[in-house]
């Protein structure tokens, strides 16, 4: 067994371990996929036929990368073993046995975007209301009813589901799912979910199958335990149900996709399941320095639901963890850039060392930028740069055609998005038209009775008197008011807010972030001109993206936390660390939801190797306005004594008429917490700070947010977190409201009242 003495004591017990039901916790950067490797190795050369072994990821990449590694073990043996994705595997299995459920052996996999195109014919065919009805959000109901074991003839007998959709004015969704299911049957095609429901429906309708795979499968192992869904976790419990050789790998401490459908429950009550199961834990952290191990073991240790662990490194202490403070979104990617360009320059580092993680993708913008000014090569990873996602696109699209309406490829693009009537038929015809009579399509629209026929003409008009009357806002508008009234008169804003999916929230809220940059450059001193063509005259520098010349460039790395999971860079820089950013203000809501956050902040510090640095800002620009924000709760998790506080930031006056006070707008750590002070007067005695996040208001019991839609003036409210306050005014208009409110206990502060959770204790 000389293979297996680079193992330490717990791995080699965990790969010694072939019989019985097996549960390895490996915490994170402890050796795990080469605990898997080895357990799979030392199963071959203990007799166990290769034949006879399935191993199911969650990635193509670890299912290559083990069996590399398993190869080297053991030679062309591991070529026989079952590895690979859940859905690789079993759309495998499908192929042998479709005839029984009534497929074609060759039937066809629909991606996303093929669902889509059936979901939007069957909404069409059914003259239902795309907005109401939207593509994303019922592709996702049906998915996450297939993730469920959800048949649609469940779906619609369930009256639970059915009053839901009842109450959310979607009665239609289940004959939606109903001829979907169809549809694609008839089609000879299973979607991504078919893969694992119909395995699910093969398994249970026919024993002998099942018989079949569970002699087959003599030992199973599962690598991200904590990441399966309940279809997954019915699949591999049947299977391994005859010899029970099965082993799961996963942390509990790094489940982080709930709103995929994992359930975190599986792998915490996995012993329930197998009463003789044997338990190893991997609590060795090879990956990182002992500051930023003991910094995420504070972190984790605040959660009720967990496997109780104590993970460890016998690296180095290293440097302490680093939190800076910024005094706005921009000011804090400043500080980010400016530290990684002296990180590099003094200690010899490549750009590849380094990574910036962020909680949502619309915090890239002003990363980006920062980066971008000190000449830093980055790329993004797990998504597109800012400027590079469609809604971007599309909204700067109307900009450039607004300033040169001869841009073909802008016309192109937004002349019927949001749809307006103008079908790809008539775009053919406009082109054919410019070309035949040797003027621009432009041209065409601006005259449609003199080059088209029929009733086309009405659309086009409209769409051309639209894009003048932006051509006249701008000359007299600066760039902000310029930008949101296109925004909102081409109707893509609308179009983005009504889109309720999770992506549809993501593109909403990256058209918001593009309009806090603009609003941020309307209100520089430091330019004389702040015309919207003034802003993309920079945006055109920032767009010519030259990062993926070469994929392999040394270049920063920028992603979701989501994305960076399984990675791990020499230097990690967290940010937006604020209260409703991070946590989101939706896990706000529930223990569960809340834990998931702590969770996913916990795998963003275990990326990092040797260095940790976090930061927030005491103000961002929400939805075209300077919001205060607070400190992140996580922040406050962390035992000080792991910290280096980095303050020394002074506003940077490039906002106009935002004069900030430092005072007022700075956060500092207290009594081991982090507060904000209030605002001295020359009188008044010095007043001794105190954490906001330490006193949290306890909500009255019953507490239940009510309709504020008729909120006034005076009436008096209490907010879970802030306590009770007075309402001192309203500004905005619908959905948009802000009230200005007074909190006994915190001050004032200005709330969106369709984010806000408001008890009104008086009418």
């Amino acid at each position: 067994m000389d293979y297996l003495e680079g193992l330490n004591p717990e791995q080699q017990a965990a790969v010694k371990q072939i019989q019985g039901p097996v549960m390895i916790i490996a915490g994170a950067g402890s050796g795990k996929t080469r605990v898997i490797t080895y357990r799979v190795a030392h199963l071959i050369r203990n007799g166990v036929d290769s034949f006879n072994i399935l191993v199911l990821t969650f990635t193509n990449k670890a299912s290559r990368e083990m069996r590399e590694r398993i190869t080297h073990l053991v030679g062309p043996e591991a070529k026989n073993i079952w590895m690979g994705t859940f859905h690789s595997v079993f759309s495998k299995i499908l192929r042998v046995e479709a005839d029984k459920i009534g497929y074609p052996n060759n039937f066809t996999i629909y991606d996303t975007d093929d669902s889509k195109s059936v979901i939007r014919a069957i909404l069409k065919e059914m003259s239902l209301d795309d907005k109401l009805y939207s593509v994303n959000f019922v592709l996702n109901r049906i998915s996450a009813a297939k993730n469920n074991l959800v048949s649609w003839m469940e779906y619609q007998k369930n009256d639970q589901i059915q009053a839901d959709d009842i109450s959310s004015n979607r009665p239609m969704l289940g004959a939606i799912y109903q001829t979907y299911a169809q549809r694609c049957y008839r089609a000879g095609a299973m979607d991504f979910d078919d893969l694992l429901f119909k395995t699910n429906e093969l398994l249970k309708q026919y024993p002998d199958v099942l018989n079949k795979y569970q002699h087959k499968f003599k030992y199973l192992m599962v690598d991200e335990y904590q990441d399966t869904n309940f279809s997954q976790y019915l699949i591999v419990k049947k299977l391994a149900a005859v010899n029970e050789n099965i082993c799961v790998v996963g942390d509990d401490a790094q489940s982080i996709y709930a709103f995929r459908g994992a359930n975190i429950q599986n792998i915490l009550n996995f012993e329930k399941d197998y009463p003789d199961l044997k338990i190893f834990k991997l609590e060795q952290n090879y990956r990182s320095t002992q500051n930023i191990v003991n910094v995420a073991n504070s972190i984790i240790a605040n959660n009720k639901e967990q496997l109780k662990k104590n993970v460890f490194s016998e690296k180095e202490s290293g440097d302490k963890i680093k939190v800076m403070r910024a005094f706005s979104d921009n000011e804090e990617g400043k500080l980010v850039a400016e530290a990684i360009m002296h990180e590099r320059t003094t200690k010899g580092l490549r750009w590849h060392d380094f990574a910036i993680l962020y909680r949502t993708n619309a915090q890239s913008r002003s990363m980006e930028e920062a980066l971008r000014k000190l000449g830093t090569p980055y790329k993004i990873y797990g998504g597109l740069s800012f400027y590079q996602r469609k809604e971007i696109k599309d909204l700067i699209a109307y900009f450039r055609l607004t300033f040169n309406p001869n841009d073909e490829e802008a016309l192109k693009r937004v002349i019927n998005y949001p749809r307006r009537g103008i079908g790809d038929t008539t775009i053919d015809k406009i082109i054919v038209s410019a070309d035949q009579n040797s003027v621009t399509p432009w041209e065409v629209i601006l005259a449609p009775d003199k080059y088209l026929e029929g009733r086309i003409s009405a659309s086009v008009s409209g769409f051309a008197v639209m894009i003048q009357s932006f051509q006249v806002l701008t000359k007299t508008q600066t760039a902000y008011e310029a930008a949101l009234y296109i925004a909102q008169h081409s109707g893509l804003l609308k179009d983005l807010y009504e889109d309720k999916s999770v992506e549809g929230l993501n593109r909403y809220e990256n058209i918001q972030e593009l309009l806090n940059g603009i609003k941020e450059f309307s209100e520089r001193e430091d330019l004389e001109e702040k015309g919207l063509d003034v802003f993309m005259q920079d945006i055109a520098l920032l767009t010519n993206d030259d990062n993926d010349k070469n994929k392999d460039a040394d270049t920063v790395s920028l992603m979701t936390i989501h994305s960076s999971k399984g990675l791990e860079f020499p230097q990690v820089y967290v940010v937006g660390l604020e209260e409703n950013l991070f946590p989101s203000q939706m896990a706000l809501n529930s223990r569960t939801d809340l834990e998931e956050e702590r969770r996913l902040f916990y795998v963003a510090i275990t990326r990092a190797e040797n260095k940790l640095s976090l930061s927030y800002a005491t103000s961002r620009f929400k939805f075209g306005t300077l919001i205060s924000c607070e400190p992140s709760r996580f922040l406050d998790e962390i035992d000080a004594q792991y910290l280096e506080l980095d303050f020394t930031a002074r506003p940077v006056n490039n906002v106009g008429s935002l004069n900030y006070d430092d005072e007022r707008s700075a956060w500092s750590r207290t009594d081991d917490k982090f507060s904000k002070p209030k605002p001295k007067t020359a009188t008044s005695a010095p007043v001794k700070t105190t954490s906001i996040l330490a006193k949290a208001h306890v909500p009255s019991a019953g507490f239940t947010p009510s309709d504020t839609s008729n909120l006034q003036v005076g009436m008096e409210v209490e907010h879970e977190r802030f306590g009770f306050g007075k309402v001192l005014s309203l500004e905005g208009n619908k959905p948009d409201i802000k009230a200005t409110i007074f909190f006994k206990e915190i001050g004032q502060k200005q709330l969106l009242l369709k984010f806000a959770k408001l008890s009104i204790i008086n009418q």
